[in-house]
């Protein structure tokens, strides 16, 4: 099937799942609904992407070019919440390890993204050394000029100060504190999102989020082979 929106039904079951967040209530109220309006139009959205992607300019550092759509179920192992079901629904796009795209649709709404997410400190080391260089350092704080002006948020994990060593009038300070980096855009109910636009606007969001993407690839800032004893920098 063709992808022809969220329907509000399905902004709303969030709002309920947020309330009334257990097994029983899953199964007895919240199971069909989920597999019914927010599943089935992902899966339908996720299908849609994968092709345009795989047909697309981007094809070649994509790798299978397939959008994964992740369960309902949290993994509340390492989590002091332990409420069993995830009051969001995600899917993602990886173009190398720790580096993809993301959109996700909860009770506000859609939210789509590029993101960079390390897992070592190596990478970190390594970004915030290119960050520092005169010329990589602008062209990425261009990047995030412009991404900015098309109402992009820049997020992700950040130092609440700033790194050891890096002064506080560093022209680029606010990029250095970054340990993950999340560029995204928000879409209301409004938006469209119960309506085809909303994959129109996910597509748009992952094709603007691209030169930043781009800028990490090529300072090789993805994961390299692990060091024993390496952590995340503060």
């Amino acid at each position: 099937m063709t992808f022809s929106g969220f329907p509000p039904s399905a902004l709303r079951l969030y709002e309920d799942l947020a309330a009334d967040n257990d097994k029983e209530a899953w199964r007895l109220r919240h199971r069909e609904r989920y597999e019914r309006d927010v599943r089935a139009p992902m899966d339908e959205l996720a299908a849609e992407l994968s092709t345009y992607f795989k047909e697309s300019a981007y094809r070649e550092s994509i790798g299978s070019g397939e959008v994964t759509v992740l369960g309902p179920v949290r993994d509340t192992r390492m989590s002091h919440d332990k409420s069993p079901y995830k009051t969001y629904q995600g899917a993602y796009l990886d173009l190398l390890p720790c580096l993809g795209l993301w959109v996700h649709l909860d009770r506000h709404g859609l939210y789509a993204s590029g993101r960079w997410y390390p897992y070592a400190g190596a990478e970190v080391a390594r970004y915030r050394a290119a960050v520092e260089e005169e010329d990589g350092g602008a062209e990425l704080a261009a990047i995030a000029g412009r991404l900015e002006a098309q109402g992009f948020t820049l997020g992700g994990d950040r130092l609440k100060s700033r790194p050891r060593g890096v002064p506080a009038d560093h022209p680029r300070l606010g990029l250095l504190r970054h340990r993950k980096i999340d560029a995204g855009r928000r879409f209301g109910p409004d938006a469209g999102l119960h309506t085809a636009r909303a994959g129109e606007l996910v597509r748009e969001t992952w094709r603007l989020v691209r030169p930043l993407l781009d800028w990490v690839a090529a300072r090789e800032l993805t994961p390299q082979p692990r060091e024993r004893g390496v952590d995340v920098p503060s």
